[in-house]
């Protein structure tokens, strides 16, 4: 049985007033890591108005640590410049792999019900 090559991964960037979307779609990995960090930098250099990146990670497939990487090399470039970082629709598996390095509130995560980093107290409980 021969196996069927799976789609290739993609980045759409999106722009709008003080915004940036990029949807990703496919594995983030070695392999790829690169063309996400050239997009996220493009993002950032055209935009010197920009007030929020966001990462529409709802097609993501997989997320190596190659990846996860790329994710805190971004965060690094838009926090040096004051602009949010936004994780939206984070699949199970990248929401899981977030909580269990303890970076997941570095990002202002979406969807599915979740709090934004930004709703948390310092010590990472909610407000009551």
């Amino acid at each position: 049985m021969t196996a069927l090559p799976l789609p290739p991964f993609t980045v759409t960037a999106e722009d709008g007033p003080g915004t940036a979307r990029l949807r990703l779609t496919g594995d983030l990995d070695y392999d790829t890591s690169g063309e996400l960090a050239r997009a996220a930098e493009e993002c950032l250099a055209a935009g010197p108005r920009l007030a929020d990146l966001h990462l529409d990670c709802a097609q993501l497939r997989l997320c190596d640590s190659m990846g996860v990487a790329t994710l805190l090399l971004i965060h690094r470039g838009t926090t040096a410049r004051g602009v949010r970082l936004h994780v939206e629709s984070p699949p199970p598996f990248l929401t899981r792999i977030l909580d269990v390095t303890g970076i997941g509130h570095l990002f202002a995560l979406g969807a599915h019900g979740q709090e934004s980093a930004q709703d948390r107290t310092d010590d990472g409980a909610t407000p009551g």
